[in-house]
């Protein structure tokens, strides 16, 4: 009956050693977690060693006692995974590609559009690349936030609390990336509507 525990009471239950509560932990979050690191190194080799990464170093939080409360465990995973994601890019001395290096996987192709015709699919995909090419132009912390809310579904208070800042300025980084993805369209006259969305 751990499915009905929420993730707190998961988590305390873990904690009293009950390692089930954190394989429930670890099903209910794993895909946004992944999809999140993947999105940002553009590796899935990379992006499985950080995700294990994260995994291991919740584990030796919540073990020894350091796991608080603050808000929702994603939160918490997804502070850890964007941490271990900079660390790499740090010791690696670069910063993440914007391009999609990984022509096997973008996280584009997953949404599913509810039966378009087939000049609607042309037209989502021409606006979903050029989107795509528009985000990668942004200032680092603008495309982090649009990648954050966009793709890895993440409220304003989740991306506040993964990249330490408050949620005005995350809400302002979205509201200037929102200016320049316009900008941009206007420059290149696009149109960015998507239909059946």
């Amino acid at each position: 009956m751990l499915e009905i525990l929420n993730d707190r009471q998961l988590v305390d239950s873990y904690k009293n050693g009950n390692v089930d509560s954190f394989n429930l932990l670890l099903e209910r979050h794993q895909n946004k977690v992944f999809s999140y690191i993947l999105m940002l190194v553009k590796d899935r080799q990379l992006a499985d060693d950080i995700f294990q990464d994260t995994f291991l170093k919740i584990i030796r939080t919540i073990k020894a006692g350091a796991y608080k409360e603050e808000g929702k465990f994603i939160q918490f995973a997804m502070r850890i995974a964007h941490n271990l994601i900079i660390d790499h890019f740090r010791k690696s001395n670069r910063l993440p590609m914007a391009d999609s290096v990984n022509k096997d996987y973008d996280i584009m192709d997953n949404v599913r559009l509810s039966d378009p015709s087939v000049e609607d699919s042309m037209v989502n995909e021409q606006v979903y690349a050029d989107l795509r090419k528009m985000i990668d132009n942004l200032p680092d912390e603008q495309k982090e936030v649009v990648n954050m809310r966009m793709y890895a579904d993440m409220s304003f208070k989740e991306i506040a609390e993964a990249t330490n800042v408050s949620i005005n300025t995350a809400l302002g980084r979205m509201r200037y990336a929102l200016i320049n993805l316009r900008k941009m369209a206007e420059e290149h006259n696009l149109t960015l509507t998507l239909n059946n969305f």
